[in-house]
């Protein structure tokens, strides 16, 4: 019988935690796969917005048995333009139909086009929700029954103000009795549930992208991306029952250097002061020092100057640089880790 995931991290794997950042997510990718192609495996993976797109592909192509050097031909391959999915109105109309777009579902674009890609990917590995990501036998865990799924995704829920972890979450919005209905029911839901929703939502970036629209009991919950509030859960996966960690968590985060010189604008009107607040929650000089936690000791740290994570015109070589830039900061960093 081949060996489990767990079985092959006790040996050399790590739970992976990936950090959101739109086209930069590219790096995302060549961080993972530099680190996979030394033999790390990832049990479970967490990520946000890009770092959940990312994860979602690594996931199911583990469980698959596909090689996740795969991630970087699927990216190679893909449209970015394509995915600013825009509806007839505002194809037509242009500027004036942005505003309309904004105006009517809360985004300029859809997101219609990335989900439809990431099914397709997920669908050849098998995956289409939850159920296939099951952990299925790990007698040494100390997550919840409801837990045991080698991917979560984080979104940020606007209408019940509060962090949403998928598919750990899921009982309180898909069950009446919540967290309080039997655990086969809660299980039975989290197994039904889409993966691609849960990575679509943790994508769909405020005013750039149309909210996720989740249905409940009780009516429908506003999930956005899971940046504005959690850009890079790195602790997720740490054990909270006081016993030692069977292996590490690492983390992935894209990082710039500031201009030295930014020049000083003044928020003016409703829409400069929403973007501005958008900016600020997913912006990377505020950030905490990883130091202060101890968190860089296993955080690979993957440079993406020059680049935004909504400028999806981005040419090939800059698409090169990041693959190569996360691959070059894995390989470093496995250097140190796997000594």
């Amino acid at each position: 019988m081949p060996a489990t995931l767990e079985q092959r991290a006790a040996a050399r794997g790590a739970d992976l935690v990936l950090e959101g950042g739109g086209v930069r997510g590219i790096a995302l990718a060549g961080a993972v796969v530099g680190l996979a192609e030394r033999g790390v495996v990832f049990p479970r993976i967490g990520g946000t917005s890009a770092g959940a797109i990312v994860g979602a592909l690594a996931a199911a192509y583990q469980v698959a048995g596909i090689p996740l050097t795969r991630i970087h031909d699927d990216l190679d391959a893909l449209d970015l333009p394509t995915l600013e999915s825009k509806g007839p109105v505002e194809r037509v109309t242009g500027p004036f139909g942005k505003a309309g777009a904004l105006l009517t579902r809360s985004g300029l674009y859809r997101t219609d086009r990335l989900r439809d890609w990431l099914v397709a990917r997920l669908e050849e590995a098998g995956v289409r929700t939850f159920r296939d990501l099951k952990i299925t036998a790990d007698p040494g865990s100390d997550l919840l029954p409801q837990q045991r799924y080698r991917l979560v995704t984080h979104v940020t829920d606007l209408t019940r103000r509060c962090l949403v972890r998928v598919p750990w979450d899921l009982p309180h919005y898909l069950l009446p009795e919540g967290a309080a209905a039997p655990l086969s029911a809660q299980i039975a839901a989290i197994d039904a549930y889409p993966v691609a929703d849960a990575v679509v939502a943790s994508a769909s970036l405020p005013f750039f992208f149309q909210p996720f629209a989740q249905a409940t009991p009780e009516g429908t919950c506003t999930w956005v991306d899971g940046g504005l509030l959690q850009y890079f859960p790195v602790t997720v996966f740490d054990r909270t029952d006081g016993r030692r960690a069977r292996w590490p968590t690492w983390g992935v985060r894209l990082t710039s250097a500031p201009p030295a010189v930014v020049p000083d604008r003044a928020i003016s009107g409703p829409l400069s002061e929403a973007i501005g607040l958008l900016e600020t929650a997913v912006g990377q000089w505020n950030r905490y020092a990883l130091e202060d936690e101890g968190v860089d000791a296993r955080t690979v740290l993957v440079d993406t100057s020059g680049v935004s994570p909504t400028d999806f015109d981005i040419d090939p070589a800059t698409r090169n640089r990041l693959y190569s830039n996360g691959d070059r900061a894995a390989v470093a960093f496995a250097a140190a880790a796997l000594r």
